[in-house]
C-alpha cells in the first residue's frame, strides 16, 4: 500500500513539474481559496464523495462550524460521502467528536495507521490533490484526466477496505508498545526486554497488558495472549 501510494504522490508531483501553461485535463491552482471555491462547485452537483485526509482540518471556531454545516447539507441532498482519515486527527477529542457525529449523520468514516495523501474525488470526474504532500500547504490539482482519477479511485478503494471502522476501539499502539511487541515476536522473555530496553521488567509488564488491551486479548484459559499479540504484529495489524 505503502509503494503504491508513493508511485502515486511521484507520478503527480512528475506531473507538476512538467505543466506548462493550463493542460485541459489537469489545472495547478496555487491560490487556496480558489481551490476552495472549485471544490464548493463540485460538491454541489455531485452524486458521490470519496475523500482522503492525513491530517485534522486546520480550520478553528466559526471556519470549522461552518465547514460542518456544510457538510451535513450535502449529506441532506443527498451526496453520498465516505471518508477515510488519519489516526492522528483521533487524538484530538474535539476533532474526534466532530468525526463520529459526521459518520453517525451518514458521512462514513474509516480510519489508517499508514501514511495518506489528502485527494477528493467527486463521482469520477474531477478530483483534487494538494499539490505536494505536505500538511496544510498551499493549492492543489484539478484532475479530469480519467486515467488519474481511475487510479486515485483505485487508490481509495483499497485503502478503504484495509481501513478500521472509525467507531472501533482504538487500537494504536504507543511506539514504546510497539518496541516491547516487536521484541515479543523475537522470542524475547519480559526480563530480555527489559534489558533490551533499559528499562524495568515491571515497566515491560504495563506496556505488554497495554499491547494485551488494545488488541482486545483478554485473558483465557483456552488462548495464549502473548502469542495472539505477536501474530497480530506478524500480520500488519496490530500497529
Amino acid at each position: 500500500m505503502e509503494d503504491n501510494l508513493a508511485q502515486l504522490t511521484l507520478r503527480l508531483e512528475t506531473l507538476v513539474g512538467e505543466l506548462r501553461g493550463i493542460p485541459a485535463e489537469v489545472e495547478r491552482v496555487d491560490d487556496s481559496d480558489q481551490v476552495r471555491r472549485l471544490i464548493a462547485q463540485a460538491a454541489a452537483s455531485a452524486s458521490e464523495l470519496r475523500a482522503m485526509h492525513p491530517v485534522g482540518s486546520p480550520e478553528q471556531g466559526s471556519q470549522e462550524r461552518r465547514s460542518r454545516h456544510d457538510v451535513l447539507k450535502e449529506l441532506q441532498r443527498g451526496l453520498v460521502m465516505r471518508t477515510i482519515v488519519h489516526a492522528s486527527v483521533l487524538d484530538d477529542p474535539r476533532r474526534a467528536a466532530r468525526i463520529r457525529e459526521l459518520h453517525a449523520s451518514g458521512d462514513l468514516h474509516r480510519v489508517v495507521d499508514e501514511p495518506i495523501q489528502q485527494v477528493l474525488v467527486f463521482d469520477r470526474s474531477v478530483a483534487f490533490v494538494r499539490i505536494t504532500p505536505v500538511d496544510y500547504a498551499p493549492g492543489g490539482l484539478v484532475i479530469r484526466q480519467q486515467s488519474l482519477i481511475t487510479s486515485l479511485i483505485d487508490l481509495f478503494e483499497r485503502t478503504w477496505q484495509r481501513a478500521r471502522d472509525v467507531t472501533e476501539p482504538e487500537r494504536r499502539l504507543s511506539p514504546r508498545e510497539r518496541e516491547v511487541l516487536a521484541l515479543m515476536a523475537e522470542g524475547r522473555s519480559n526480563s530480555a526486554v527489559a534489558r533490551a530496553l533499559s528499562i524495568t521488567e515491571a515497566a515491560v509488564g504495563k506496556h505488554v497488558a497495554g499491547v494485551f488491551a488494545k488488541l482486545d486479548l483478554p485473558a483465557t484459559a483456552d488462548d495464549n495472549r502473548r502469542v495472539l499479540a505477536v501474530l497480530a504484529y506478524l500480520r500488519g495489524s496490530a500497529r
